[in-house]
């Protein structure tokens, strides 16, 4: 055998709501011959469901999911099933900060090859010399800088079950030049896309944000507000209405009277409504 491949595959799972996610860290995966895909998990549920029955060397975790996020996810894992976690983040500087003072590592969203590289790199390098107790333990660590709990607060929470639900901006600003408007984001009904840009209809009014899908995504409070297209999202609260479409699509009809189509591969998100 060359001994210049790897003695053993590191059995991996790929977490992220987004399948054009998943895809594409997939084809970047396939340049690491050690690195063994054995799942692929759309959401949270799924995730804990595959770590306890494949028992991953590794996880590559995407942080902001609807329902069970990430930071859910490490919580509920238990320690003898407990794998390396990359997190995939759209977090801003504060956060990366944080990860980079601690041994778990991340990738930022769009991931680039050599970010990828140095964290399997780092993930080959704790697989030699950590155990699910030392995992926990820097996960927990990580989770404690980003909250601002103290290890203790952490600790009592994983003992009851009792974690903060992240918190969302009750506001969202948008600027104009030298103005700032501030548009509440319960007043939302919908957002679409248009290239660089926002389109955030509200109160019959329509404002324009520079911005991208997934960071105004990460902004909403998923209870509420759910893609139900590629350029759509919707405010589950102002939803009247739902008709089936050909094709397995359907139409939202909302509170204003706007019409919406649902794409079939959003269909899971809103289940529960329809």
């Amino acid at each position: 055998m060359n001994s210049n491949e790897p003695k053993s595959k590191i059995r991996t799972i790929i977490v992220d709501d987004e399948s054009l996610a998943r895809r594409g860290l997939n084809i970047r995966l396939e340049q690491f011959p050690d690195i063994e895909l054995i799942a692929e998990c759309k959401n949270g549920r799924e995730a804990l469901e595959s770590i306890e029955s494949l028992c991953p060397d590794l996880i590559f975790l995407d942080i902001q999911m609807p329902g069970i996020d990430g930071f859910e996810v490490v919580k509920r894992m238990q320690a003898d099933h407990m794998p390396l976690v990359v997190f995939v983040t759209a977090f801003d500087q504060y956060a990366i900060d944080a990860f980079e003072v601690h041994a778990v590592d991340y990738v930022l969203k769009p991931i680039e090859n050599e970010r990828l590289a140095t964290a399997i790199e780092r993930v080959r390098s704790h697989l030699k010399q950590s155990d699910s107790d030392n995992q926990k333990k820097r996960l927990i660590d990580l989770i404690t800088n980003i909250t601002g709990h103290t290890p203790a607060k952490i600790d009592q929470m994983l003992e009851t079950g009792e974690f903060e639900a992240p918190k969302y901006p009750e506001k969202i600003a948008i600027h104009d030049g030298g103005e700032t408007t501030l548009v509440v984001a319960s007043d939302i009904d919908w957002v679409e896309a248009a290239g660089d840009y926002m389109c955030i209809h509200a109160k019959e009014q329509v404002h324009v944000l520079r911005s991208t899908m997934k960071a105004l995504e990460n902004k909403l409070n998923p209870s509420s507000f759910q893609r139900i297209h590629r350029s759509t999202i919707v405010n589950l609260n102002k939803v009247e209405k739902v008709c089936s479409h050909i094709n397995g699509e359907y139409h939202l009809i909302l509170s204003g009277g706007a019409r919406l189509k649902m794409s079939r591969s959003y269909r899971d998100k809103i289940k529960h409504i329809i």
